[in-house]
């Protein structure tokens, strides 16, 4: 009884369905599609054929040729750095903006303040008119200083009041006291150790040192931040994401499953696994967009941007309206130490007697406007809120790409997997290069970061190590970072030694006879071991 049932089990076997060796299926729907990008139909093969030439999509009967695959591949790859570069572009767009209207509100902000000069400071008389240069420096230095120049902010503060303590001098002595230059000079040197102009000078350095440092590095964050992006976005994806955007995209077109778009947690993988360099850099872009937002914040802190360069004029005012009201113990002390440059003679009044009869005028009566504080609120507001924006953008970046390429929710079962139509299984990989270890998608080596993108996250650190100096009103010069890159390795590794493992096949539920039988033709269920291992166990019962 062994022989016959073995024979009518070796029978139904044979009767099983194969592997396809060149299908009925016709392949119109795909030459018009590969067409219709751009490719040649030479050797575009009229009905399915056996798939076991190829090397990205999953073997079974297709349409695509070895030729077609590594062409639809390339595509997918110029196609998805297209997105990422275009991605790339909104950001940077956004970070263009944001410095465009900071700026352009900042210099309203100081030509506003030096166009006061002239209403606050005509009182003084010839130490206004025929100093102007004087004045007009102090706002070109500031200028500069905004726009990047290696200008020293405390020197440049301190020569002003030295050289406007020399020229307030000479113009409130005697008219026929001839004044030498060394002599100008000893009195220009008392600005520190006698202070003619009180506390004014150490306080209005201060705030505008704070003011134009904070000013400064915020425009260069924006600056740096865009810079990122655009050098970040122009990496080149590897080969390993190369493979797995191909099977992601064009292979189900390969497998006549043209309508059916990806799951969408297969498409995270791929894209986490693909992106994972750049989701790297999120710990310290997170770090730099919130301290831009401190710096953005503190605009509006008292004394505020606004009221610190609109009070310049009027400050530089009560600092010289202080000393002519104090002139004559301050020029018993410079008598004192520079000598007596002679003996006063009948010349006109002194403008410190001009000044007594004319009044006085403080820094409060030239504070901004309520307009000027309202658009300061709406600057720092506005600004605040588009970079909180930007926070997520590294790890939110794979899951917008996703939203262009995959399926919604509601085919969660009608998806493609990467091998057939059905739900997609394995759990999606966590963000960055260290939680690609078990990625089932995308096969990445943990140890070897790319060294161009560690080299951005150095610029981010930075960056926002110069900005938290400017909320403290201290200026630090750029530093080259590539020194630096190679300490900064991302510290998922003892010893150098990262282990390395991948999950096993998973199995999926086919939804028609068609992917049934395709199925298991991968899985040889037909090959001549089964055969073998079929016989033994009907022998053995």
């Amino acid at each position: 009884m062994r022989l016959p049932a073995l024979l009518c089990a070796l029978a139904c076997l044979s009767a099983a369905p194969g592997p396809v060796a060149g299908g009925d299926r016709s392949c119109t729907d795909l030459r018009q599609f590969y067409a219709g990008k751009g490719f040649t139909l030479a050797a575009v093969p009229q009905t399915e054929i056996s798939g076991e030439h190829l090397r990205m999509c999953p073997q079974g009967p297709t349409c695509c040729t070895s030729t077609m695959e590594e062409n639809l591949a390339n595509l997918s790859t110029r196609e998805t750095e297209g997105l990422i570069r275009e991605a790339g572009r909104s950001l940077q767009a956004s970070f263009n903006a944001l410095h465009r209207s900071f700026d352009t509100y900042f210099t309203e902000l100081h030509s506003c303040s030096e166009r006061s000069l002239q209403e606050v400071l005509s009182p003084l008389g010839p130490l206004y008119s025929q100093n102007t240069r004087l004045y007009g420096d102090l706002y070109t230095d500031l200028r500069h200083y905004y726009r990047g120049s290696a200008l020293n902010l405390d020197e440049t503060l301190s020569e002003f009041w030295s050289h406007l303590l020399e020229r307030t001098f000479k113009i409130s002595a005697p008219a026929n006291v001839n004044l030498s230059e060394d002599y100008l000079e000893c009195v220009a040197k008392q600005h520190e150790t006698l202070r003619p102009f009180g506390d004014i000078p150490r306080d209005m350095k201060a705030k505008v040192i704070r003011a134009f440092v904070t000013a400064r590095s915020f425009i260069q964050g924006l600056i740096v931040s865009g810079d990122v992006v655009r050098k970040v976005s122009q990496v080149s994806l590897s080969s390993e994401c190369i493979r797995a955007l191909m099977k992601l995209v064009y292979c189900p077109h390969c497998r006549g499953l043209a309508s059916v778009k990806p799951c969408s947690n297969y498409c995270s993988n791929v894209m986490k696994g693909c992106l994972a360099n750049q989701a790297d850099l999120d710990p310290e872009w997170h770090n730099l967009i919130d301290t831009m937002i401190q710096v953005a914040s503190s605009f509006s802190t008292e004394p505020s941007l606004d009221v610190v360069l609109s009070s310049i004029p009027a400050r530089i005012y009560e600092a010289v309206h202080h000393l002519q009201e104090n002139m004559d113990t301050f020029t018993a002390k410079v008598y004192q130490t520079c000598g007596t440059p002679g003996e006063p003679g009948t010349g006109s009044p002194t403008l410190h007697e001009q000044w007594r009869k004319s009044g006085s005028l403080t820094a409060s009566e030239y504070k901004p406007s309520p307009t000027a504080g309202l658009r300061l609120e709406m600057q720092v507001s506005d600004l605040s809120s588009k970079l909180r924006e930007m926070r997520q953008y590294w790890i939110q970046l794979p899951i917008a790409l996703c939203s262009k390429l995959a399926a919604g929710s509601a085919s969660r079962d009608k998806c493609w997997n990467g091998i057939t139509k059905a739900r997609y299984l394995p759990e999606v990989m966590g963000d960055g290069l260290a939680s690609q270890i078990n990625n089932p998608e995308v096969e990445l080596d943990i140890t070897k970061p790319d060294m161009t993108i560690r080299q951005q996250i150095m610029q981010l650190k930075i960056m926002s190590n110069r900005l938290k100096n400017a909320l403290d009103g201290n200026d630090v010069d750029f530093q080259d970072a590539s020194d630096d890159i190679s300490g900064s390795g991302s510290g998922m590794c003892v010893g150098g030694q990262c282990p390395r493992s991948r999950p096993g096949l998973y199995a999926y539920a086919p939804d028609n006879n068609q992917v049934a039988g395709a199925a298991m033709s991968q899985n040889h269920l037909c090959s001549p071991l089964f055969f073998l291992l079929l016989v033994i166990l009907l022998l053995q019962r």
